[in-house]
This record gives C-alpha cells, sequence and structure tokens, in this order.
C-alpha cells in the first residue's frame, strides 16, 4: 500500500509549500484523515506514515475499528445524534460537529459522568445550504453564549464544509468569511472559548482553504482512494 505513503508525503509537501507562500509555518496546520468505509490495515498504514489523527462521520465506524486501530487521536466529524453521545464521549479528542443547544447538553452531561472536558468545535452552514447541518453564521455568537457555560465542554474553535464544485476557487469566499469568523469570535476574548481550531478544507478544496486561514483540514479520498460504498 505504498500509494497512501506517496500520497500523505504529497499532501505534507503541498501544505509546506501553501504555508511558506503565505508567511505561515506548516506545523500550524493538522491534517486529520478521514477513515470513512476505510479497513483498519489502510489505517495502521497511514498511522505508521504519520498520520496521528483520524477522523470518522459515523460512530458505529469508530466503535468497530477503535480497539484495532492503536497511537492515533479520534476525531467525530460528522453529524452527531444525541442518543450517540455516550458511545464516543471516552473515546474522541474532538468534536467537529456540535450544531445545536440539546446536543450540548448531552455531551456535557455524559463527559461530566467520566469527569472529563470535552472538546468540542461548532458547525457553521457558512453556505445555508439546506443539505447541509450547522449554525448559520449570523447565530454563531448568541450559540456560543448559549453554551459556553457548561462546565464540561470547551469550545475549542470552528468547523464548516463549503459547496461541493469542481473549482475549489468558487468556495474561496466561504473559507474567507469563515476566517473573518473565526477571527471576530477570537477578538472578543470570550470567557472560556478559545478559537484554537478552524477546521475546513477537504481533498478537493483544502489548498485553498489553507490559503484562507484554515488550520486542520480533513482528508480522506486524497490519502486513501476513492471509496467502495459497496462493502
Amino acid at each position: 500500500m505504498s500509494y497512501i505513503k506517496d500520497n500523505i508525503m504529497d499532501i505534507e509537501k503541498e501544505i509546506q509549500e501553501i504555508c511558506h507562500r503565505m508567511g505561515r509555518a506548516p506545523k500550524e496546520v493538522q491534517l486529520i484523515a478521514v477513515t470513512k468505509t476505510i479497513d483498519t490495515e489502510r489505517i495502521r498504514e497511514a498511522i505508521v506514515h504519520g498520520i496521528t489523527d483520524v477522523g470518522e462521520n459515523k460512530v458505529q465506524e469508530i466503535l468497530s475499528k477503535y480497539d484495532g486501530v492503536k497511537n492515533v487521536r479520534w476525531h467525530m466529524i460528522g453529524h452527531l445524534q444525541t442518543n450517540k453521545v455516550k458511545y464516543i464521549i471516552d473515546k474522541v479528542q474532538l468534536i467537529h460537529s456540535l450544531d445545536r443547544f440539546h446536543l450540548a447538553e448531552e455531551i456535557n452531561k455524559r463527559a461530566k459522568q467520566i469527569n472529563r472536558i470535552m472538546d468540542v468545535l461548532v458547525q457553521v452552514n457558512i453556505a445555508q445550504e439546506e443539505t447541509k447541518f450547522g449554525i448559520d453564521a449570523k447565530n454563531v455568537y448568541e450559540f456560543i453564549e448559549q453554551i459556553r457555560g457548561l462546565e464540561h465542554i470547551r469550545i475549542q474553535g470552528l468547523m464548516a464544509m463549503a459547496p461541493f464544485v469542481d473549482d475549489p476557487e468558487e468556495v474561496r469566499i466561504y473559507f474567507r468569511k469563515m476566517k473573518q469568523l473565526f477571527d471576530e469570535i477570537k477578538e472578543r476574548n470570550i470567557p472560556g472559548v478559545e478559537m484554537k481550531y478552524l477546521s475546513m478544507g477537504m481533498t478537493n478544496d483544502y489548498k485553498v482553504a489553507i490559503e484562507e486561514g484554515s488550520n486542520m483540514i480533513r482528508i480522506g479520498t486524497g490519502i486513501f482512494g476513492k471509496r467502495n460504498y459497496q462493502k
């Protein structure tokens, strides 16, 4: 599976080149390998070649792979149902998809039960797509104020998915809006809120996302190749 090694090396090279061009340190950008439908053997191969963080869209995939994959940080990047929080609260490093108060309450409750602080990102539906989850950008401040008092949740930043298009230049405007929102919240120095991570950019558009300020990119196909959904 040398293609996995080659793909990771190519992506890391792209990150370095973009960051140098933009005057950023490459180490600022965290690469998350998205392992949706990917078997544990290939995930372990990616870890051997430098992957430290993996992201899953579904709780059941985390549960099915967790014991077979060691020495890696898990991220919940997909839509999270409230009744599934209890299964991953002790397994994931960061939840990227916090988008409603009831979910925040459940995460807080489950984190309290195991005496941990759960790091979360607020998911923003920056393009206002009906098919995507997330909070409207104009409501993000209000939402943060709602949840920042929950003692077992730590807001660490924002996450967004841009519309999927053939030309990533078409979505640059959305990444730019996300960075503006991220910076505005950061400047407010809201107690209990740390704008540490801006999670945006996937295989098709991560280069533009980094250029616009992303420091956490989520790449699946670019590392593992096209997925086989028939499995």
